[in-house]
């Protein structure tokens, strides 16, 4: 009965549209109400009414958008992870897309990546369970397990008939957000990966920038954000503002007069005004959008790659007071034009797409990295 007056509750205080009158809306709930007592009645089997009640709350966050969710007291207990730079699983970012759980992007050097999951990929089979009708942070679940033992994905990936399968042993995964070395002919670029905003990203990347500051020879940077799934909005404003000098950053939209900020530079160029590229892909989402829309806007940088993935809004976890929680969508980015990223992304200056099956970031086969080097040098 608590989950019913709770479901009740949500669905009055979501006020979904405007065109709906007070009394269309309570007889969606009578509605409701009958559909229930007509499948505890007649439906052929017995039904877990628990489950089914905690479906239906499920349903109507999931109607929302594709990162809005319920989570069960014992699945928000398992899935309170950090975002400190370790957690265990496979090394996916996920969300969902028409009730399938497609991967936002694949971490660097994590099971995932390393069996070859790709940003795009649809997975609907985990182990025997099809993925279909399940929810996020169930499809989530299933994926986690003890470190050392396997799991079998099986993805459809586009412009690929047949299913793939793939076997990954999950891990603890250790997210290390930023590498560099120099690249070019005259080693004369400063390369650096941003694979993550994580709570120390932003003081990773600046003392790497400042050292490669001290080197007379650096001329320009290439800044790596592919298939880097995003992180803390705060990490995406520090980051960005080390190379603009004045400007809008980015501006969040929400119902709450709290969720509706805007974020500006300082002052202060770190890298006094050199030519930048950033190379965004598919996996490109969110805090890296962020980044990439905003020098983009100021022309600041070159974008180059593919376009990137357009998850442009924020998520709260809230407690429940029957010890689960729900993630819910309290606002949106904004880019300085005004324009949102939701479902849109960035568009590169420069679409390169990826022209190899071998293609591997920072490797010979990284056609779209090669590209930028020739810009470089041309």
């Amino acid at each position: 009965m608590k989950k019913i007056i709770f479901l009740i509750i949500l669905f009055l205080n979501l006020n979904l549209t405007n065109s709906y009158s007070s009394s269309e809306l309570y007889e969606k709930i009578d509605l409701f109400g009958e559909v229930l007592e007509k499948i505890k009645k007649d439906y052929v089997d017995d039904v877990n009414q628990s489950k089914m009640m905690d479906s239906a709350i499920n349903g109507v966050l999931q109607s929302l958008d594709p990162y809005s969710a319920y989570m069960s007291p014992e699945l928000f207990k398992e899935m309170q992870t950090d975002t400190r730079g370790e957690f265990g699983g496979l090394g996916i970012e996920i969300g969902m897309e028409s009730g399938v759980v497609k991967v936002i992007s694949p971490i660097d050097d994590t099971p995932a990546a390393k069996a070859g999951i790709k940003a795009g990929d649809y997975i609907v089979k985990i182990g025997d369970n099809q993925v279909q009708g399940k929810s996020l942070m169930e499809a989530v679940k299933l994926m986690r397990g003890p470190v050392g033992t396997s799991i079998e994905l099986t993805v459809r990936r586009k412009n690929v008939k047949k299913p793939l399968e793939f076997k990954i042993v999950r891990e603890i995964i250790e997210i290390k957000s930023v590498n560099s070395e120099i690249l070019g002919d005259s080693k004369n670029l400063g390369y650096i990966r941003l694979k993550s905003f994580n709570e120390n990203s932003d003081k990773q990347f600046l003392d790497i920038v400042k050292k490669y500051e001290k080197n007379s020879k650096i001329e320009g940077y290439i800044l790596d954000l592919r298939n880097n799934p995003g992180g803390l909005l705060t990490q995406a404003i520090n980051i960005t503002d080390f190379f603009l000098d004045d400007g809008e950053i980015v501006s969040t939209k929400g119902r709450q007069a709290s969720e509706t900020r805007k974020f500006f530079a300082k002052k202060g160029d770190e890298t006094k005004g050199k030519p930048i590229i950033v190379l965004i892909n598919n996996g490109s989402a969110s805090a890296s959008e962020i980044f990439a829309g905003a020098l983009k806007d100021h022309k600041r940088a070159i974008i180059l790659g593919e376009s990137s993935y357009g998850k442009g809004s924020v998520q709260s976890i809230i407690p429940l007071r029957n010890g689960g929680g729900m993630r819910l969508t309290i606002s949106k980015y904004y880019l300085p034009s005004g324009n949102s990223i939701s479902e849109v992304g960035v568009t590169p200056d420069i679409v390169v797409e990826e022209t190899s099956d071998n293609f591997k970031i920072n490797s010979e086969n990284d056609n779209q990295l090669n590209y930028a080097l020739k810009l470089f040098n041309s």
